[in-house]
């Protein structure tokens, strides 16, 4: 079994988020096609969800793409009622990427080369 390395998930992936209404869509693409199956394995509905725990999303849904190497994510519930309705001064989901961008995910010894940014 090689040594796994616990990193950020922007070390594999970048994203792309958007919002309608109180829903975020958040698309987290692999930066190179060997972390793909990692992702796949841990960035689950389930660890988004732990991720988001205090927005209190009331669903979260996975649609797997892995022709891209990448996954969307929808998120209901999540921007205090949506851009229109929330007091809140930045409702848009484009600011949820960064915290699913932070969540850990461990990579094997052997992968850390096609990771990016410092070690």
């Amino acid at each position: 079994m090689s040594a796994m390395l616990t990193v950020p998930l922007y070390r594999a992936a970048h994203g792309r988020t958007g919002d309608k209404g109180d829903r975020s869509n958040i698309s987290v693409i692999a930066w190179h096609a060997s972390l793909w199956p990692l992702l796949v394995e841990q960035v689950t509905e389930a660890a988004v969800a732990r991720q988001f725990v205090h927005r209190r999303p009331t669903r979260v849904q996975r649609h797997l793409l892995p022709t891209l190497h990448a996954m969307n994510f929808v998120l209901d519930d999540v921007l205090d009622g949506g851009v229109n309705d929330s007091l809140n001064l930045d409702s848009h989901g484009k600011a949820l990427s960064f915290l699913l961008l932070e969540l850990p995910i461990d990579v094997p010894a052997e992968l850390v080369s096609v990771l990016v940014g410092p070690a």
